[in-house]
C-alpha cells in the first residue's frame, strides 16, 4: 500500500556518514534560524552499520579521529569523535593510546552514537527502488520518493529536494559474474557474513584465494590467516608487489576541503592527470605497517617450512568456473608463461566498489537530467521545467577530486549542501504558474 507523508523539503537517499553529516548540519540550522528544513532520510540496512563486512578484529582507521562528521567545521559541536568519547567514559583512555586512528569498530560505534539522535529522522529498513518526477501545470514541482521494505511493503515519500548518498556498487570482474549466486564467490562487502557462513572451520584442508591487491585484500589475507589454523590462502594481484599507501603531509593536503575547490577549478584533461599522479594514495595501497606484518608472515612460513599464505603477484585471473566440487581460476603470469588453472572452495573479491548513481534512483528523471554532471555544490544539472534538486554525495570523484569518497570532505561538505537547500527554500517558487509562464519567468530569472 503506497502513501503519502507531508512533504518534506529534504528526503536523503541512504544514511551513512555523508548523509549522518547532512544531519547534523541541517540540524544545526534548524536549531540557529527556525524554522529549519524538514529531513528524512531512507536506509536500507536495519540500522547504521559502516562497512560491517570489513569491521575486522584489530582493523584500524586510516584516517585521522578530527576528519569525524563535524570537527573540520565546527569543533565545538557535540557530535565530535571527542565529546563522544567522553560520553562514553574512554577520553582519558583513548588519550593514553597515543594515537590518531581508532579501530574501525569504535568508529562504526560512534557513527550509531550519532546517527541515534536521528532516530525519528530515518526509516531503517526500506530500499529506495525508485525516484519519481511529480508534475504540476508542466513542472516538476517536487520527488516521489518510493521505497520497499523487507516483508514487501511500499511507501512513497514527496520531497522539495532529493541527497542522494547510498554509497558505492561493489565491483566485480566480469568473469565473476555469472557467478553472483554463488554464496563460495562474495565480495569484500559481505566477507564477515560470508566467511562464516562457509564451514571453511571443518574443513581443514580448505583453500581460498582473495582477488586484490588493496588495503582490503591484505586485511582479508591476515584475518584468513588468525581465524583459521590450517586453512590455505593465495593473494592474487595484478602489481609485481603490494605497495604502500602515500599518506606523507604534503601529499595528504590534496584531501583538504580546500583541495576540492583547486581540483573542481581545473580543466577535464588536467583532473584526469591528478588523478592518475595520486592515485597511489587510495586505490591498490595498503598501509606500510600491514605490508610488513604480511611480509613477517610469509618470512616465518619459510622458517617453519610450511606455506599456508602465498601472493601470487602479478597475476591476473582469466577465467572462474564453478561446481560442486569448489572454484576452478585460470591464472596467468602477468610477465608470461602458460596459464594456470588453481583449484578453491572460495574466493573473495577485495576489488573495490563503483562510484556512479543507482539507475534505479534515475531513470525517471531522465528527460529533466542535462547528463550526471553535478556543480561546484554537488548539485546535479536539471532542466528548466525541473525544481527539485539533487544533490549526489560520494559519486563525484571526477570532479571534486580524490576526497570525494572519503570522510575527509564530509563535514565541510555537508555544510555546503546544507546551506545550498536553504538558498533554494528562498527561491520563488511556481507550481500554481501555468506552465509556460512559470518556466518563462524562471529563464528569465536566472539570466
Amino acid at each position: 500500500m503506497n502513501a503519502h507523508d507531508r512533504i518534506h523539503d529534504v528526503i536523503g537517499v541512504g544514511f551513512g556518514p555523508s548523509n549522518l553529516a547532512l544531519a547534523i548540519a541541517l540540524d544545526e540550522i534548524a536549531r540557529r534560524d527556525q524554522p529549519g528544513l524538514s529531513f528524512h532520510f531512507v536506509e536500507r540496512q536495519p540500522r547504521l552499520t559502516w562497512h560491517g563486512g570489513m569491521l575486522l578484529p584489530g582493523s584500524d582507521m586510516q584516517i585521522s579521529f578530527l576528519k569525524d562528521l563535524v570537527s573540520l567545521r565546527d569543533p565545538t559541536s557535540p557530535f565530535t569523535f571527542v565529546n563522544y568519547l567522553h560520553e562514553k567514559g574512554r577520553l582519558e583512555a583513548f588519550i593514553n593510546r597515543k594515537t590518531f586512528f581508532p579501530s574501525r569498530v569504535e568508529f562504526n560505534d560512534y557513527l550509531r552514537w550519532a546517527a541515534s539522535r536521528f532516530d525519528s529522522h530515518c526509516s531503517y529498513g526500506e530500499e529506495v527502488v525508485a525516484i519519481e518526477p511529480h508534475v504540476a501545470h508542466g513542472l516538476v514541482v517536487a520527488l516521489d520518493v518510493r521505497s520497499r521494505s523487507a516483508a514487501g511493503g511500499e511507501r512513497v515519500r514527496r520531497a522539495r529536494n532529493i541527497v542522494i548518498a547510498a554509497g558505492g556498487t561493489p565491483s566485480v570482474p566480469d568473469c565473476f559474474v555469472p557467478f553472483a549466486a554463488d554464496a563460495r564467490i562474495l565480495h569484500s562487502s559481505g566477507y564477515l557474513d560470508g566467511i562464516a557462513g562457509l564451514g571453511l572451520a571443518d574443513r581443514p584442508a580448505s583453500r581460498v584465494a582473495v582477488i586484490g591487491g588493496g588495503q582490503s585484500a591484505a586485511e582479508i589475507l591476515m584475518d584468513l590467516h588468525g581465524r583459521f589454523s590450517r586453512l590455505r590462502a593465495d593473494l592474487v594481484l595484478r602489481a609485481r608487489a603490494l605497495k604502500p599507501a602515500d599518506d606523507s603531509p604534503f601529499v595528504n593536503e590534496i584531501f583538504s576541503p580546500a583541495g576540492t575547490d583547486i581540483f573542481f577549478r581545473q580543466s577535464q584533461e588536467a583532473r584526469r592527470a591528478f588523478l592518475d599522479e595520486f592515485r597511489n594514495t587510495n586505490y591498490a595501497v595498503v598501509d606500510l605497517d600491514l605490508i610488513q606484518r604480511v611480509y613477517d608472515v610469509l618470512y616465518e612460513q619459510r622458517v617453519e617450512g610450511e606455506r599456508r599464505l602465498t601472493v601470487l603477484s602479478g597475476c591476473e585471473v582469466l577465467e572462474a568456473a564453478a561446481d560442486a566440487e569448489g572454484i576452478a581460476l585460470t591464472l596467468r603470469d602477468r610477465q608470461g608463461g602458460p596459464p594456470e588453472r588453481r583449484a578453491y572452495d572460495a574466493v573473495i573479491l577485495a576489488t573495490g566498489y563503483r562510484r556512479d548513481p543507482d539507475p534505479r534512483f534515475l531513470q525517471h528523471l531522465g528527460p529533466y537530467l542535462r547528463g550526471l554532471s553535478v556543480d561546484r555544490h554537488y548539485r546535479l544539472r536539471t532542466t528548466d521545467d525541473c525544481e527539485p534538486a539533487i544533490f549526489l554525495q560520494g559519486l563525484s570523484e571526477t570532479t571534486h577530486g580524490l576526497s570525494d569518497s572519503l570522510l575527509s570532505v564530509i563535514a565541510v561538505r555537508a555544510r555546503e549542501i546544507a546551506e545550498a537547500l536553504v538558498g533554494l527554500r528562498a527561491r520563488p517558487s511556481s507550481p500554481v504558474l501555468p506552465g509556460r509562464f512559470a518556466r518563462a519567468m524562471r529563464v528569465a530569472a536566472s539570466s
